[in-house]
């Protein structure tokens, strides 16, 4: 058993307060770490369907979504998500987390066996690892030697991110696909950070790529990221996600998602799909952020998504940055191991529609100044 009582670094992670938007800690700060792509949560339609619904159901859901906790506003959005990303039903849960661990734990079972991708989210490789069936982890975004561990294991689920959180890289969706279909294998894609970013559509990895149902089965997803409110879904074929219904421990022995939430989430996708200029306001800010952060000779990772990593190496270069920027009114979380491998601790930079080009300069800038930051040369 580990020592939960021996002292306790300097260096280890602490909550801060973020008290209302632009204060963390009691001081003025621009977030730049957040998920919150689109910057849906802080719309005011957004806000106004969580109010109206707070007024019919309350403020929680009060049960299981197999006893009384589920509602019009849960069924409203999960027809609304099937439509969305080409699949016959989708199944909300009360968070993205307990998607992961509940689809895993209701598809695999000990003497099963799955793959997975090395640098996959923490939710996958706990629901891996939960679920009791032998866990091979290919090399990353590798699908050759994910292929490769197919044919040697005869695999029956194939487990990635769409979009990797820490390095804002894609998965080599495509070729997964064509490597769990000819292996008989189920491909399940956690998009959580590709929906709402990826797209024409803002559909994601899958949408980009073209892949349909009959592709990838099995996608799963957040509504606590662009969709700016809170909880999970999955979505496939009618017949899986009865499945998961029926058998997801995460899904029936939890409170169901409040409906409030499930009401904002609901108006975000709506508004995902019926004004793309949020899309587009993202899509040009990480574009111009790129630009920008060339110009200062800022080290960037070859990420085309909201996550744009700066790899500072040591844990100490990374909190030392982080610190320098937030005195200077920019919140950026130093990311270090375990959450990232030895010797990459990064800044995790995020962008997000509402930032503003002067902020982009200016945080350049500032990542630009900062000692401990290597410039490229």
């Amino acid at each position: 058993m580990k020592d939960w009582r021996r002292p306790r670094p300097a260096t280890l992670r602490r909550q801060r307060i973020l008290r209302g938007e632009g204060s963390l800690d009691g001081r003025p700060q621009s977030i730049w770490c957040d998920n919150d792509y689109l910057g849906l949560s802080h719309e005011p339609r957004v806000r106004e369907a969580l109010t109206v619904a707070a007024s019919l159901y309350g403020t929680g859901a009060g049960a299981s979504p197999l006893i009384t906790g589920y509602t019009e506003a849960h069924r409203h959005l999960e027809e609304r998500l099937a439509t969305f990303t080409g699949r016959d039903r989708a199944l909300v849960f009360s968070a993205g987390y307990l998607t992961n661990l509940g689809t895993v734990q209701a598809l695999a079972e000990r003497g099963d066996t799955l793959i997975e991708d090395r640098l996959n989210h923490a939710s996958l490789l706990d629901a891996a690892r939960l679920s009791r069936a032998k866990c091979l982890r290919y090399r990353h975004a590798d699908a050759a030697d994910a292929a490769r561990l197919l044919q040697e294991h005869h695999a029956r689920l194939v487990l990635t991110d769409g979009v990797f959180s820490m390095d804002g890289d894609t998965a080599p969706i495509a070729e997964l696909a064509a490597a769990a279909h000819t292996r008989d294998a189920l491909l399940m894609c956690d998009d959580a950070h590709g929906i709402g970013v990826l797209g024409n559509q803002g559909g994601g990895l899958l949408e980009e790529a073209g892949l349909l149902q009959a592709d990838v089965p099995l996608l799963v997803g957040t509504l606590g990221k662009a969709l700016g409110a809170q909880g999970g879904f999955a979505a496939g074929p009618a017949d899986l996600i009865e499945h998961l219904l029926q058998y997801a421990r995460s899904y029936g022995y939890s409170t169901a998602l409040a409906p409030p939430l499930a009401a904002a989430a609901d108006r975000a996708l709506q508004l995902l799909i019926d004004e793309p200029e949020h899309q587009a306001r993202l899509r040009d800010n990480i574009d111009y952020f790129r630009q920008c952060a060339d110009q200062q000779g800022l080290p960037l990772q070859p990420s085309r998504t909201a996550i744009q990593p700066l790899i500072l190496g040591d844990p100490e270069s990374a909190l030392a940055a982080s610190r320098s920027l937030s005195e200077q009114g920019f919140a950026v979380s130093a990311i270090r191991p375990p959450t990232v491998p030895e010797d990459t601790s990064r800044l995790r930079i995020t962008l997000s529609a509402r930032h503003t080009r002067g902020q982009i300069e200016r945080f350049c800038g500032a990542l630009a100044a900062c000692p401990s930051v290597k410039l490229a040369q």
